[in-house]
């Protein structure tokens, strides 16, 4: 039997919010990694420390596997609402469907906020 895709909910908007943020910040003083294709390699090569993807993909099967990788390698994600935000908090000028931060830099400590609250979410 072949299992049904159910699509991820985006986290709250003061969660995502703070997710935005902390992308910006790693993007200026640590390492970030843009896209679906360069995403999906970070989380195979296990250096994705957090992975965003933009709930409003079309088709949804672009990003459809990216969850699927983070739980199986235990990286965690978050799915953001906007990837025309996503693409703007990772300094393109168009959307992007999904991004990584790599290395935190200065973004460390919101980091780890946002990754406690993920799992509080998660074990809901």
């Amino acid at each position: 039997m072949s299992k049904q895709y159910v699509k991820p909910k985006a986290a709250p908007k003061e969660l995502a919010d703070a997710a935005y943020e902390a992308l910006q910040i790693a993007r200026d003083t640590g390492k970030i990694r843009r896209g679906t294709n360069e995403t999906t390699k970070a989380i195979e090569r296990g250096s994705a420390k957090i992975v965003y993807v933009a709930e409003n993909v079309e088709p949804p099967e672009v990003v459809a596997h990216l969850p699927i990788l983070c739980e199986e390698r235990k990286i965690r994600y978050i799915v953001v609402s906007d990837k025309a935000r996503l693409g703007t908090s990772i300094g393109l000028n168009v959307p992007a469907a999904a991004a990584c931060i790599v290395e935190p830099g200065d973004s460390l400590d919101l980091l780890n906020e946002i990754s406690t609250k993920l799992d509080e979410l998660n074990k809901r």
